[in-house]
């Protein structure tokens, strides 16, 4: 016996001096990244600053004093002496000494183009005014041709002005449902929280609120989006071409920022609707200088449930609420601080017999910090909570069910405007992950068993670097790298599983031993290649790794679904993506047109064991398929941006295959979101100053889904016989939305307006689940029934500000 105990002694000796070898080997090299970033920039920074100097600073709304992400500054008569400002309003561009011409603008803006004497490095802080001139809809460009000419692939502005006009379910601005009216991002369908991107899955979308991860980005079961647009300032996806310092995911980004708070004026807004009201606060805290912003939102669909004659219904709940927080303080002309939150939470109760609860918390600490005129660094603290909680109840049980996942993010990210047409980037991110797959606890009256699933505890370290280099008046690259690591830790007991499901090895952990650790190097690059001033041709390669994996063998994704991070059975999913694209802009960019095509190849792909068991098995893992897939497709999108009519048309034809040796025979079939065709078209019409009208329509092929080939009777029960992996197809999907705005005459302190919609005009109803049973006239038939979640749904929102 002491032999053995000295034995387990010395090996975990050995494996403790194994992991500092291991830390320490893992920050030699973020060492030596840095030392390389820190005298690249030096080096260029000498180069450069011998014979120019530098303009910089922040553009920002007059009237609010909110920040503008995305505004061009363009130096007029100079080719490729231009840049856009940052995530925080920020720009810098370098000059030779003498007097120059800069063009400043930003859609919806009045464009100002002051003269500028340059003799030193100088800043300057620009002040738009809001223009007249018509917003393009929707989905907007920073500058006319700001789309041809950048080489970013697949990324798409959203904008809040547009998003009121769009009909949507209940009226409700929502910017996740606007997203997927565009090419290369479908719905996930009716009463699902998710939405596919290129063949990824839905949990393979990373989903930024203020730089927070969130994870699950929908009320009631989908038929809300979490965010608030009242809170929403800007909106980037990315869905091809990820810039390098984006990571964690395989298929996009939905890049999310919320509003500052207006720094002028104290205001309020908001909107009372038939399901759910929402009331927006914002002001200064010190004029000019600091700010706060808080938007709350609430649905009311329980109180009607009071009415119905269903006792049961009676003293049920069906509600979600959620709440945007932010507020930013100036300390001086280099250092700007950020806090935001939001907090959410979903309800849906059967009177004292069953509650089913699920939200969101994140909070972001920023650091704006300006070293000189061209280096930028942001460093934030982030933290994100997402969990959901089960009660059932009856006379003898009391069981309830709780399950989270938890981040504590540290990041820095560093901006140099190099000059002479480089901008870099550069940055480290730790991202500590606690997941708790589930805890089960009972009354002492209760016929079930307490249960507590060990915890799991992953960090991810990652450094990434990129350059955007305008290399002649032509061609511009963004190349850069990302090294992307993921370490499991314990405390726990951690076992390995062979193919046919059953323990090979099992090895327990103390706190903080290393279990598990993978490495992965993401390489970054796209260009863009002027063929006129008009148009572009583009390509992109980008590669990804994912090491958190969302764990769902239901028709829909779920609130409950469970994540679980890389381990010893689990690799990182891997996903290399190369695109390539036409861009054309007509009639002084009134009209743009874009196609892109791209392949993507994915490995470690994970599927399920028939009957697989999800929830509560500590053996999760052994219940897990591992393989490979594809995507690929075309992608069309033309868009009349302004004038009194304009509206978009998207369409994507794709293929989306995945490929396991232990399902189907090992051959290739579609993945269950796979669609052949996706169709969808927004037209907007401004009759006059106060009606505006819209409509949309969307088409989509069925999702791909595995239906019975046949049946067999055992003891007079009939079971289905399933042979082909999602070898059937759910009916076409379509649906046509209708919308009216009235505005309300505007006052100096006071303003409304009026939201009217129909959700499935002509009442079409989709197919939500299609169930198999026997004839009840004739056993040895089988029917079909279908069950529809909508029909024809009115909808009217008043909305105010003042």
């Amino acid at each position: 016996m002491i032999r053995s105990e000295t034995k387990i002694t010395i090996l975990r000796k050995k494996a403790a001096s194994l992991n500092m070898a291991f830390i320490k080997n893992i920050t030699r090299i973020w060492c030596l990244f840095l030392f390389i970033v820190v005298h690249l920039s030096f080096s260029l920074n000498t180069t450069f600053a011998q014979s120019k100097y530098t303009i910089s600073g922040k553009i920002k709304d007059s009237q609010s004093g909110e920040t503008l992400i995305g505004a061009t500054v363009k130096i007029v008569g100079l080719v490729g002496y231009g840049t856009s400002t940052n995530s925080y309003g920020f720009y810098s561009i370098s000059l030779k000494p003498g007097i120059y011409l800069v063009q400043i603008s930003y859609t919806g803006y009045q464009t100002i183009m002051p003269s500028i004497n340059i003799l030193r490095d100088t800043v300057i802080n620009v002040e738009l005014l809001p223009g007249t001139q018509l917003d393009e809809v929707v989905v907007k460009a920073q500058s006319k041709n700001e789309k041809v000419t950048n080489p970013q692939m697949g990324v798409e502005k959203i904008s809040m002005a547009g998003i009121k006009n769009v009909p949507v379910l209940f009226g409700e601005k929502d910017v996740l449902k606007t997203l997927q009216l565009l090419p290369g991002i479908k719905s996930a369908g009716e009463g699902n929280s998710g939405f596919y991107v290129r063949g990824g899955a839905a949990d393979q979308n990373l989903i930024l609120l203020d730089e927070a991860n969130v994870y699950n980005a929908s009320h009631l079961l989908g038929f809300f989006s979490t965010f608030n647009s009242d809170a929403i300032k800007d909106v980037s996806v990315y869905k091809g071409g990820m810039p390098a310092q984006y990571g964690g995911r395989l298929a996009s980004v939905v890049d999310i920022k919320m509003n500052d708070g207006n720094l002028k004026k104290y205001t309020a807004e908001g909107g009372i609707g038939l399901i759910s009201s929402r009331l927006k606060l914002e002001g200064p805290i010190f004029k000019d200088r600091g700010s706060f912003m808080i938007s709350g939102r609430r649905t009311y669909a329980d109180i009607f449930l009071g009415f119905s004659k269903d006792s049961t219904l009676k003293g049920s709940s069906l509600f979600f609420y959620d709440l945007n927080v932010k507020s930013n303080y100036k300390i001086n002309d280099k250092n700007t601080i950020y806090l935001s939150g939001y907090l959410g939470r979903d309800v849906l109760g059967l009177r004292e017999t069953f509650n089913l609860n699920w939200g969101n918390k994140t909070a972001t600490f920023r650091w704006n910090h300006l070293f000189n005129s061209k280096l930028f660094v942001n460093t934030s603290i982030i933290y994100s909570d997402y969990n959901y909680q089960i009660r059932l109840s009856d006379d003898k049980n009391d069981l309830n069910v709780l399950s989270s996942i938890r981040d504590f993010n540290l990041k820095q990210d560093y901006q140099y405007f190099a000059g002479n047409g480089h901008s870099l980037r550069f940055g480290l991110n730790a991202n500590h992950h606690t997941i708790e797959p589930g805890k089960i606890s009972v009354s002492q009256t209760s016929s079930f068993n307490p249960k507590t699933i060990e915890k799991r505890y992953g960090l991810e370290l990652d450094s990434y670097i990129s350059d955007e280099w305008l290399i002649n008046n032509r061609l511009s690259v963004i190349y850069g790298i990302r090294l992307s690591s993921f370490l499991l830790f314990g405390p726990g007991t951690f076992n390995t599983f062979n193919k046919a499901g059953q323990v090979s090895s099992s090895q327990t952990y103390q706190s903080g031993d290393l279990v598990k650790s993978y490495f992965n190097l993401e390489p970054r690059f796209s260009a863009s290649y002027l063929i006129g001033e008009n148009s572009s041709i583009k390509g992109s390669y980008n590669r990804n790794t994912q090491n958190l994996h969302l764990l769902s063998n239901s028709t829909s994704s779920l609130p409950t679904d469970l994540w679980v991070m890389s381990s010893n059975n689990i690799k990182p999913e891997v996903a290399s993506q190369v695109a390539l694209g036409y861009y054309q802009n007509f009639k002084d960019a009134l009209y743009e047109f874009s196609s892109e095509i791209y392949y993507k190849g994915m490995q470690n792909q994970i599927d399920y064991k028939n009957a697989a068991q999800l929830r509560a098995n500590e053996n999760v893992e052994s219940e897990l398929l591992f393989g490979k897939g594809q995507a690929y497709g075309i992608e069309w999108f033309i868009k009349k941006k302004y004038g009194d009519f304009n509206g978009w048309i998207g369409y994507t034809l794709s293929r989306t295959e995945r490929k396991f040796d232990d399902i189907n025979d090992g051959n290739s079939f579609p993945s269950k979101q796979d669609r052949t065709h996706d169709l969808s078209a927004v037209a907007i019409y401004k009759l006059n100053n106060r009606w505006t009208f819209s409509s949309t329509f969307v088409f989509s092929t069925g999702n791909a889904i595995t239906f019975p080939s046949g049946k067999y009777r055992v003891n007079e029960q009939t079971n289905f016989y399933y042979t082909e992996r999602n070898g059937y197809r759910m009916p076409n999907y379509h649906r046509l939305d209708l919308g009216a705005t009235l505005e309300g005459k505007a006052g100096k302190r006071f303003y409304s307006s009026w939201t009217f919609g129909f959700y499935n005009a002509y009442n079409r109803h989709n197919a939500y689940v299609i169930e198999f049973k026997d004839n009840p006239n004739d056993p040895s038939r089988t029917q079909a029934v279908q069950t529809a979640l909508f029909g024809i749904i009115p909808s009217v929102t008043w909305n105010f500000k003042f």
